[in-house]
């Protein structure tokens, strides 16, 4: 497939927000907090990301959500990555508030105590984090940037990697639910061995 040539390129305008205008892939997690009446809340979120090599994830959440107001006040959350077959129960999560800002459809979800923090886990999902707070670090326009401490950790037979068993094998086992942004959804079945350079080390790049 030819390359589109320089010339070719659209000057996208960066006075207002670019996002919607192409796709890019991210995961797709369920948030797990404690409401202030001991209810669990769940919400997916896709801006996630590890936060470097350690024992560290991170996500993007809006002060004015739940979620983070939840997070602020009990210092802990849990991570869900659910399966493909996952997708309807994932949007479920991000069903609006009611006027008594209560969230019925949460209590159709199946779940499960996390154990270590006070929150739930998204029942057949292929791992689970639980997180304590570590930082929030606010004014990103709107949003707020949320690290935890990964204290436990979780994950199905299946998808785990280890010596005698081939990756690629391990996602057709166990495929992956990646979040095409703007809108969209897919499943990551195959994938294929980065052409790391010679000498490349982890943390190189």
């Amino acid at each position: 497939m030819p390359h589109e040539t320089d010339a070719a390129l659209i000057q996208l305008d960066v006075s207002s927000p670019i996002w919607n205008q192409f796709f890019t892939v991210a995961p797709l997690v369920v948030i797990g907090s404690r409401e202030p009446d001991g209810a669990d809340d769940l919400a997916p979120k896709h801006m996630v990301t590890p936060m470097g090599w350690d024992n560290l994830f991170g996500f993007v959440c809006a002060e004015s959500h739940g979620t983070y107001q939840n997070i602020k006040r009990e210092g802990e959350f849990t991570v869900s990555f659910p399966n493909p077959d996952q997708v309807v129960l994932t949007s479920l999560s991000a069903t609006p508030r009611c006027e008594d800002n209560t969230k019925p459809a949460i209590n159709a979800l199946p779940t499960f105590p996390a154990t270590m923090v006070k929150g739930a886990l998204l029942k057949d999902s292929y791992l689970f984090l639980e997180c304590k707070l570590d930082r929030i670090i606010d004014d990103f326009g709107k949003n707020s940037l949320i690290t935890g401490s990964i204290v436990a950790a979780q994950i199905i037979p299946s998808a785990i990697r280890a010596n005698d068993r081939d990756d690629q094998d391990i996602l057709q086992e166990a495929p992956l639910l990646a979040y095409v942004s703007p809108g969209r959804y897919t499943t990551i079945d195959r994938s294929f061995s980065f052409p790391f350079p010679l000498g490349f080390r982890r943390g190189d790049e």
